[in-house]
């Protein structure tokens, strides 16, 4: 996830509450400011007298010609550095990436060439948004925040589900209110996730909880905002899981709390493009994959030959971080 810090340089107070309001990761101020930011809510600081101090934590460098190149790359070895003025300059933004990856870029929207070098560099850590409008800083930080990662689902054919026994199963409880639709990917190969939606419909056994998702045992794998996986078991307070739609759209959830229960487990076995594929999940009612059609269905009244939403990649992981190498997992 990349980082998005505010600045409210010179002071500008609908600024800095835009800033707070819509889940900053920083706020910079101006010297003396840094305990009207206190009373606005739980941020980190960017000033002199702040969290972070410029000059010591971190470091501005405007481009202006190719001789600067050289400078933020030295000054980036033992800090971060705020690029300023990429589009007054003929040093295309890969150059620096490719020699450091301690960089944020400042800019003023989501357009032209800071945007595309702020959000879509792989190296850059991070941007910081200058701009005296606190309805533009609103926008952009929604949609930098709102998660842009757009996930392609494919169908599997759904082959048999096999009741286990007893296990360990996760629920996870977020801190986002999720719409029929929409849930999570999880399953138990990194390679082939499954669309389970959350506990967001009616059903005669328990009330709905659209901000949870059952998510299945602590084996196995769940997508994370920010590309990575992690195993159930690792899912704590304040992660971020990744919520899809049936459309592949997406955006990060805060996790509440996780809950670790003995509940009986089922097998879904299912294959996508002739490759087998599955997932293990609660046997229950409320635990419903998405249909190629969009439609939610409970496990107790999938068939054979139902076909299901599916997220699949090559390679593998290593320490939740997709890799290239060859990965079998069985």
């Amino acid at each position: 996830m990349k980082r998005v810090w505010v600045k409210a340089v010179p002071w500008n107070r609908e600024v800095a509450l835009a800033a707070v309001e819509c889940g900053a990761d920083a706020l910079w101020a101006p010297p003396g400011w840094v305990s009207e930011v206190r009373k606005m809510g739980i941020i980190p600081i960017v000033a002199e007298d702040g969290d972070l101090k410029p000059g010591q934590d971190m470091i501005e460098k405007e481009v202006r010609d190719k001789r600067d190149e050289g400078e933020i790359v030295t000054l980036s070895i033992s800090k971060t550095v705020v690029v300023k003025g990429v589009d007054r300059t003929i040093i295309p933004p890969e150059n620096l990436l490719s020699k450091t990856d301690h960089l944020f870029v400042e800019i003023e929207n989501l357009h032209g060439r800071r945007a595309g070098f702020g959000i879509l560099g792989k190296g850059v850590e991070g941007v910081v948004i200058n701009n005296p409008d606190p309805d533009a800083v609103r926008h952009i930080l929604l949609v930098l925040k709102g998660g842009t990662e757009k996930i392609e689902l494919l169908t599997a054919r759904v082959k048999r589900i096999l009741p286990l026994g007893l296990g360990d199963r996760v629920c996870v409880d977020t801190c986002s209110s999720m719409v029929p639709g929409e849930g999570m990917l999880v399953g138990n190969s990194s390679q082939a996730l499954f669309l389970i939606q959350a506990e967001n419909m009616e059903n005669p056994f328990v009330n709905t909880g659209p901000f949870r998702m059952n998510a299945g045992p602590v084996h196995a794998y769940i997508r994370m905002a920010g590309g990575q996986t992690k195993y159930l078991s690792e899912i704590g307070t304040g992660d971020r899981v990744l919520v899809v739609n049936v459309e592949g759209k997406s955006y990060p959830a805060v996790v509440g709390r996780a809950k670790v229960e003995r509940r009986p487990l089922v097998l879904v076995e299912a294959e996508e493009s002739s490759r087998p594929i599955s997932v293990i999940l609660q046997n229950a009612e409320t635990i419903r994959l998405v249909q190629s059609d969009g439609k939610a269905v409970s496990l107790t009244d999938f068939e054979g030959g139902s076909e299901v939403l599916v997220c699949t990649e090559k390679g593998g992981r290593h320490f939740g971080v997709r890799t290239d190498e060859s990965i079998i997992e069985r």
